[in-house]
């Protein structure tokens, strides 16, 4: 996936309590008035609108790290770089629920989502054994922890509008030789059980994550898929925090589906405007690669019947990791950011 070893980056981003005060916040501040599809809908403070609801039914977080980024650099006189980084705060990226308090977590954001009128868009990653101690190693400390953390985010859903990815890289892993095989048993158990939990719930829409188009062969992953509980899944996610372009991802998309009885995906588009880096150290093009560019906004509007919608789901301008002068996995890098939102002009 990302080098040979499919490593990614992601971090805790924030402590359970600042993440549960900005629930709160973001309840408090986004905007009513849910059926509206001009994207007229605004929060208090007028900054960041919704996107039309027919064409991108997702919710924007207008009190997301982008918006407040953009907010500051406006404050200290930086309107240039403030307006790039606008390309990224209006648009609805993904939340990535981390352990701490993910009942809270999870009810914050749809309880605004839901207020906008809005679908939310959760990232699972707690996996136990994360990332092969890569950049993002961690995750929960056992399956009964994991199962824990997928009741307390079902719980928090309950009947609200929620586009869930179930953790990236976590089936790849088990493929790709990276996860132990003493892992291999619990992991297949934790993974389709989460599917069936959270496809126990009204609303919710769960995409279970199938790697990207430049790690190996659909033929490699299709019955781990299957053990990891695709069948009960409304689809699977490709390309997340990953460079390959939306052509590509479509073409690996569409030969595994035809191995998992056609089932639709998704595709993470926040960054491939320019396609995969091919430049530097093959083990780290992944990792804060130069040179990239914002891809496609997100949209259920898309070039392939099979394609349910381009999403973003990285975070752009949140770091990949420690690599090429960037900070910690998660953090905001805003000279990243902002070149990003440059080259997609």
């Amino acid at each position: 996936m990302y080098g040979s070893r499919g490593a990614r980056a992601f971090a805790a981003r924030r402590t359970s309590a600042a993440l549960l005060g900005a629930a709160l916040l973001m309840t408090a501040c986004s905007s009513g008035g849910g059926d509206e599809g001009d994207g007229s809908d605004r929060t208090a403070g007028g900054e960041i609108t919704q996107q039309p609801k027919d064409a991108n039914p997702f919710w924007v977080n207008p009190e997301g790290t982008a918006a407040q980024q953009m907010a500051d650099l406006g404050a200290d006189g930086k309107k240039a770089e403030a307006e790039q980084i606008r390309k990224i705060a209006e648009q609805p990226a993904a939340e990535w629920i981390s352990p701490e308090n993910p009942e809270e977590q999870a009810r914050g954001f749809t309880e605004a989502a839901d207020k906008a009128g809005r679908t939310a868009l959760l990232v699972l990653y707690n996996i136990p054994h994360r990332d092969c101690g890569q950049y993002s190693q961690g995750g929960a400390a056992d399956g009964n922890a994991y199962r824990a953390f997928i009741d307390g985010v079902a719980k928090g859903i309950g009947d609200r509008a929620a586009t869930v990815i179930l953790e990236p890289d976590a089936v790849l892993h088990l493929v790709d030789g990276c996860t132990p095989e003493k892992f291999h048993e619990e992991r297949y158990d934790v993974l389709s059980g989460a599917v069936a939990k959270l496809k126990s719930l009204k609303n919710t829409t769960v995409y279970l994550d199938a790697g990207n188009a430049g790690w190996g062969n659909p033929d490699q992953i299709f019955e781990p898929l299957k053990w990891a509980g695709i069948d009960q899944a409304d689809g699977f996610s490709v390309n997340v925090s990953n460079y390959y372009s939306t052509e590509e991802s479509i073409a690996y998309g569409k030969q595994l589906s035809a191995k998992v009885g056609n089932k639709p995906f998704v595709v993470d588009t926040s960054r491939n405007g320019n396609g995969p880096y091919t430049g530097g150290d093959a083990e780290e093009r992944w990792c804060n690669p130069p040179g990239r560019a914002l891809g496609e906004t997100p949209t259920i509007k898309t070039a392939d019947p099979l394609v349910d919608a381009y999403l973003w789901v990285k975070r752009p301008g949140e770091s990949d990791g420690e690599c090429k002068g960037g900070p910690k996995a998660g953090e905001w890098w805003e000279d990243y950011a902002v070149k990003l939102a440059e080259a997609s002009d």
